[in-house]
């Protein structure tokens, strides 16, 4: 069309890094950050250390355009900061989980290239063998350095791995234009209003804290850092800040119904607790919200930059909603035709996403990326079916499906009615071979602290919630195998089934 033209009055390149820039502006003397009794930043404040932060980068460090540093630190207001520091300086953050054990940590550093490796006290420069305080880092840092905006909004603005509970965990790297998008998506998803106040419980190094350091940018809100996480710290925090919103693994539940009589604190107010992963049971979700708490439910995982679906969770229901507010399309489909199951409540298919806040590849592995994005859509690997309401509801990840004479047993199924026993705290269920029926189900399972149970015990009691096709055959008691991430390694699970004469009742 005649008369058009893009340049820079008209078009600059989406990046959240843009958030704080107008957070200093509108709210400057809003506090920004609290963490302990010592530590407050106004928003003015957060921006200057981020710009000096930034200059020291580059200029004292000599980081290049898309140069990667790597993080290992805990919810502190130095890990938020990097953030933001960080891609200001051009440059392309890592934060990695800080419980990988050695080995992995060493596999991932290797991979990475990093040219800075970032600890919560120091950091360590490669070519250098000095170590600089963080704080003496910003010190050196020049309050009118010039902001390095991204070349293209598709250039990385970090890497986040995967939690690899089949092996290697891969490393899915977001762009600046991803991240922007799915930070605003992120406001509308969990309902969120200006100036929220957010409690840092679920960890800064899961997909970048779901996009929530830059998100309160966004809404000039108030982040609450926090080393820990206990019922204490939570209830003392909402007391003492009016905490409005946090988030995390379902375990976080756990933590709140079982917080001792001391710690409890009536809540003046609403607060938002969104979970992503596979629910507790029934009788600790009702808990948490006749407490008084809002309860959200999130589908998602790393590559499309965590919790894409969110779902307020109300007795009774199952369902995952299919509205992903920040996503064109998203379907369970038959991996093999690329056609939509149908809404019947059983056709199983594979939930599959697109859109513009998925991950652009893989670090550094374009056949597992490739694979991936087969078809024009991402492939998640777990299987759904398709209510006739249009919900759809998750059956179990592809691998981990159990086989069982020509029908499919979901394995979180089972693990649910499991984890309903009193005596139970934690289990997994894997398929274990049958010569005549193809697969049964094999429970392995710890028990709480102080309590027994027997095999006939449980499998009794999985009889009276689930038909019989779907009763573990077998039960295996012990610790469950998780990687340094926390995840349950199942296929370990899975030979150790198929290594034993489990009985077979």
């Amino acid at each position: 069309m005649e008369g058009l033209v893009q340049c820079s009055a008209n078009y600059m390149p989406l990046t959240p890094i843009s958030f704080l820039q107008r957070a200093a502006f509108v709210y400057g003397d809003k506090l920004s950050i609290i963490y302990g009794d010592d530590v407050r930043f106004s928003w003015r404040e957060t921006h200057e250390r981020c710009i000096k932060l930034a200059s020291s980068f580059v200029i004292n460090l000599g980081i290049s355009y898309g140069d990667i540093i790597v993080v290992l630190a805990p919810n502190i207001p130095a890990l938020y900061e990097l953030h933001f520091g960080v891609p200001m300086a051009g440059a392309v953050l890592t934060a990695l989980n800080t419980k990988l054990d050695a080995t992995m940590l060493a596999s991932l550093l290797e991979q990475l290239e990093a040219k800075i490796d970032q600890t919560p006290s120091s950091f360590a420069k490669d070519l250098s063998p000095s170590i600089l305080n963080y704080n003496d880092l910003i010190v050196m840092g020049q309050a009118d350095f010039e902001t390095i905006w991204p070349s293209s909004e598709l250039d990385p603005i970090s890497v986040n791995y995967t939690s690899g509970s089949t092996g290697i965990p891969k490393g899915a790297v977001y762009s600046h234009r991803a991240a922007y998008l799915n930070s605003l998506a992120t406001i509308f998803r969990f309902d969120m209003n200006q100036m929220p106040v957010f409690l840092w419980t679920v960890d800064m190094f899961r997909c970048n804290g779901w996009c929530f350091p830059w998100v309160m940018a966004a809404l000039g809100g108030t982040n609450v850092c926090i080393r820990n996480v206990s019922a204490k710290i939570i209830y003392d925090s909402i007391y003492l800040h009016k905490v409005s919103h946090f988030c995390g693994a379902p375990k976080i539940l756990n933590t709140i119904v079982e917080a001792q009589v001391g710690d409890l604190r009536p809540l003046e107010f609403s607060v938002d607790i969104t979970v992503a992963g596979a629910l507790p049971p029934v009788k600790v979700l009702m808990h948490v919200t006749e407490l008084g708490f809002n309860l959200r439910h999130g589908y998602g995982m790393t590559e499309v930059l965590g919790p894409a679906i969110v779902t307020p969770w109300k007795p009774n229901t199952e369902s995952t909603t299919p509205e992903a507010r920040n996503l064109e399309d998203f379907d369970v489909k038959d991996p093999n035709t690329m056609k939509s199951v149908p809404f019947d409540g059983k056709t199983i298919g594979e939930i599959m996403f697109k859109g513009n806040t998925l991950m652009s590849g893989y670090l550094k592995n374009p056949k597992v990326t490739q694979e991936a994005f087969r078809g024009g859509w991402y492939r998640t690997g777990d299987l759904a079916i398709r209510q006739p309401d249009g919900y759809i509801k998750m059956k179990d990840r592809a691998k981990d499906i159990i086989h069982y004479n020509g029908e499919a047993i979901s394995t979180l199924e089972v693990e649910a009615v499991l984890l309903s026993h009193p005596k139970v705290l934690e289990t997994a269920v894997v398929g274990k071979l049958d010569k005549y029926l193809g697969e049964v189900p094999c429970a392995f399972v710890k028990l709480k602290e102080g309590c027994g149970a027997s095999a006939e015990e449980l499998i009794k009691f999985c009889g009276e919630w689930l038909p019989n096709h779907m009763v573990p055959k077998s039960v295996v008691f012990g610790d469950l195998p998780v990687n340094s991430t926390g995840k349950v390694q199942k296929f370990i699970l899975r030979k150790k089934a198929n290594a034993i004469n489990g009985v077979v009742l």
